[in-house]
């Protein structure tokens, strides 16, 4: 299935350039947007459409184009959509719950507030799974959102609404969160690029958590220049999270194609593993076979600790998600229960009323984790083998500039496939969740398979070197294309 793209404006330079050249206007740029999102309500996409708000400050734009020209933002003529986890102020953020309806953002977050600050036009938020937990995106009040390559199939989760906006031409970025993969895994389930910075690059004020050691807020797009252009915004220091990283950020706009050739690494066991579908397999063996023959030095290296990624990372967010979610408690805000006639039945029917079936288990085998007597069994723990991996990616990276393996295991599945098997949906993150445990930053890029649906691979490199991530990102997105 394809989608009516603006013309030939797949990209943020082209746009750009397009309206320098009164090819275009903006406001004709987000009406066609509209129309496009008119055309794939059928695919549950948007939450919330911002309209005439966008309609409204694409005019204003167009006129300080022509009045002030030099004054515009860098994202100028940017029609972005903002997974539904991220307030704006004024308008609803419900996470894709129900525990949150009725409520609106008395504040807009960081992010949101420096793409506006750029001239960016935020077009409505869109559906995800509830509170982010989810990997296909069906755990969620809207309903589940449909894959547009293959509309009975998955588009990834958690930011699946954000990775299918981008991929059905509904808005040319989108912002997701990434906790686990939840936007490299839906870009790669729906054949764009997705990117997870390192830990504190971006600031999550503004972002409702999920797990706050793990959250990361990431952008999803066509291309790596795109992702570039927007990383560079939003990333820096915040005074409203103290979390966030005050290093100075790169110059990512003006990248450009670097003839460098690096070190390499690739888990071995994770590219042999019968887990591993076999067309995924052999379309990772030939980008790195490509890699090979540009001149970069490649190395197969075992990663020991591969197996306990998935159950360290359940185990850490389920806890940090129990204490996050003791918030929406029927009483400060939100859904309140109708039935309740005690306090205590508030508390207890709102929240089994306002919750959805993953975001209960993952409260309970959280609060599981942290209980006396099994808080050392599982919780401390589970810290221990985050630190031990930690140390294994340093070490890594010590020698190689870059870690190569696949985004996910498989190709998306059909809705309603997995709804009775969560461990076989957690084990779709086995890939991604190396990076979020490091803290690290790592792209999916889309690649060739011989099957009808897309993949990606992924890059991941050490903290705070998205600069060098990018440029090497942008050789692969480069020889795809030649390919």
């Amino acid at each position: 299935m394809s989608f009516p793209l603006y013309m030939k404006y797949d990209s943020l330079n082209s746009i750009q350039s397009a309206i320098r050249k009164k090819e275009t206007t903006i406001e004709e740029i987000v009406t066609n947007y509209l129309r496009v999102i008119d055309q794939t309500r059928d695919l549950n996409i948007y939450v919330q459409i911002f309209e005439e708000n966008a309609l409204a400050q694409a005019k204003t734009l167009d006129l300080k184009f022509q009045n002030n020209p030099d004054e515009l933002g860098k994202l100028f003529g940017a029609v972005v959509s903002i997974k539904d986890v991220i307030c704006i102020k004024g308008k609803p953020v419900t996470a894709g719950s129900k525990i949150l309806e009725g409520f609106e953002s008395v504040y807009s977050a960081t992010v949101v507030e420096k793409l506006k600050a750029e001239d960016a036009i935020i077009i409505g938020s869109v559906n995800c799974d509830e509170f982010a937990m989810g990997s296909s995106n069906e755990n969620s009040v809207y309903g589940p959102v449909k894959n547009p390559l293959d509309p009975t199939k998955i588009p990834g989760g958690s930011s699946g609404g954000s990775a299918a906006a981008v991929a059905a031409n509904t808005c040319l970025i989108s912002l997701g969160s990434d906790t686990g993969g939840s936007v490299r895994q839906p870009a790669a389930f729906c054949g764009i690029v997705g990117m997870k910075p390192t830990y504190g690059r971006i600031s999550r004020h503004g972002l409702l958590a999920y797990a706050s050691s793990f959250d990361q807020i990431g952008i999803l797009a066509n291309n790596v220049e795109d992702i570039a252009s927007v990383l560079e915004i939003i990333s820096g220091a915040d005074e409203y999270d103290s979390t966030v990283s005050a290093l100075p950020v790169p110059d990512l706009s003006k990248i450009n194609h670097s003839p460098k050739k690096y070190r390499i690494a690739y888990l071995k066991n994770a590219i042999e593993s019968d887990g591993l579908n076999k067309a995924i397999k052999a379309s990772t063996n030939d980008v790195l076979e490509n890699l090979k023959e540009a001149g970069h030095a490649l190395e197969a290296i075992d990663f020991p600790l591969l197996d306990f990624i998935i159950p360290t990372y359940y185990v850490l967010t389920t806890a940090e998600a129990s204490t996050n979610l003791s918030r929406y408690d029927g009483i400060r805000y939100g859904y309140r229960s109708q039935s309740a006639s005690t306090l205590e039945e508030v508390y207890k029917k709102s929240r089994t009323e306002g919750f959805g079936n993953e975001v209960k288990r993952r409260i309970i085998l959280g609060t599981f984790v942290l209980s006396a007597g099994y808080f050392e069994a599982y919780f401390s723990k589970a810290q221990k083998v985050r630190r031990l991996i930690s140390e294994q990616l340093d070490s890594i990276f010590e020698k190689y500039d870059f870690l190569i393996m696949p985004t996910t295991p498989d190709f998306p599945w059909t809705i309603g496939e997995k709804l009775d098997d969560p461990v076989s949906v957690y084990l779709s993150d086995v890939y991604t969740v190396l990076a979020n445990l490091g803290g690290i930053p790592a792209i999916s890029l889309p690649i060739k398979t011989t099957s009808e649906l897309p993949t990606g691979i992924q890059v991941m490199s050490n903290k705070f070197t998205e600069e060098k991530l990018l440029k090497f990102s942008k050789q692969i997105e480069n020889s795809m294309k030649k390919s």
